[in-house]
């Protein structure tokens, strides 16, 4: 096997990020890595899968011929050296490693390899904050005003993914989740007119906030000790309650009867069924709407990003579906038949 190359011995030559990468090509340099496993070929011979990405996109990768020494001294999400070189396989580009060894980034390599919202994240919270402000219930509009006060609370709002993998999966995608599921509810609620738009843009706006705590996003993308304990759902959750009693105790402001319960509700059953990780399965007209509109936004995300990637356009690897999306269950067809007709 070949053998991980000293830091000193490492090409200084710049990095190509991912979009940019072709079919054939040479690559070396510091990625991010994500869920690195330790497989089994039919031979019974060790190999290594991992995802390996920048800020630009990511790819899947083997290393066909591994020791679970140099396994074992890889991080599981973190960041490592790779040299390798990218072929086409099934429609999709992969690398293939030839040495792979752990790193330390420096700043300016960090400022590369994590990836971030396309949009301006204060732009983004500013419209977050208008929507916030159309609430019409003087308790409901106190207590979105006791969250948005928490400067650090929405720093972290501001800066966290949405996931660590599977949807809005960079900087600032948890504020662009949410604040495109807020602008779906603003159109889709007077379509039914006795849905309760405060409880649903309120949900909505609290469904995801524990993954502020939930996930690590300083480094590669991980959970958090209270993330792998806890998880978003059961903080999001308590942190409603810890809110709604400041609230009472030092504003004097105190919600209708059962306006915690449904909220609590609708950030407990967000993710629809158990199966998927819901404490409950939606039970009010508005936990319904949430759910279903955070499904669909992010099952929509998923699709494009593996359909039809930014980088599609840099080398045509032949194929019209995508490898299986295990989330989606299926492989997707690419083309979009009607552009360009």
């Amino acid at each position: 096997m070949p053998t991980p190359p000293a830091a000193s011995n490492r090409s200084t030559a710049p990095r190509r990020s991912i979009a940019e990468l072709m079919p054939s090509e040479r690559v070396s340099g510091v990625f991010a890595i994500t869920n690195a496993q330790l497989g089994r070929t039919r031979q019974d011979k060790p190999f290594l899968k991992v995802m390996v990405s920048d800020k630009t996109g990511e790819l899947t990768a083997r290393m066909w011929s591994i020791d679970e020494a140099t396994f074992r001294g890889l991080p599981t999400d973190g960041f490592a050296y790779i040299e390798g070189e990218t072929q086409p396989y099934q429609g999709e580009l992969q690398l293939i490693i030839q040495a792979i060894s752990p790193a330390e980034p420096t700043a300016e390599e960090m400022r590369d390899l994590l990836p971030c919202s396309k949009r301006d994240p204060g732009e983004m919270f500013a419209e977050v904050t208008a929507l916030l402000e159309t609430l019409e219930h003087p308790g409901v509009r106190s207590l979105a005003k006791l969250y948005l006060d928490d400067a650090r609370l929405m720093e972290e709002f501001r800066k966290a993914p949405a996931a660590k993998s599977m949807h809005h999966a960079y900087l600032g995608g948890l504020l662009e989740h949410t604040l495109t599921l807020m602008k779906l509810a603003d159109q889709v609620c007077p379509v039914y007119p006795k849905i309760n738009r405060d409880l649903v843009l309120m949900g909505l706006f609290l469904h995801d906030l524990g993954k502020t705590r939930e996930l690590v996003y300083d480094r590669a993308f991980s959970y958090s000790d209270r993330g792998e304990l806890i998880g978003h759902i059961v903080e999001g959750a308590l942190m409603l309650q810890e809110k709604v009693h400041t609230l009472m105790r030092e504003h004097g402001v105190r919600l209708p009867n059962g306006t915690l319960t449904v909220l609590q509700h609708i950030i407990l059953s967000h993710h629809g069924v158990p199966e998927y990780g819901a404490a409950k399965i939606p039970a009010t007209p508005e936990a319904i709407l949430v759910s279903m509109l955070d499904n669909l936004d992010a099952k929509t995300t998923m699709s494009l990003a593996a359909a039809r990637p930014d980088r599609v356009a840099s080398f045509d690897a032949g194929g019209n579906f995508t490898e299986k999306q295990w989330a989606l269950d299926t492989k997707l067809f690419k083309p979009d038949v009607l552009k360009g007709a």
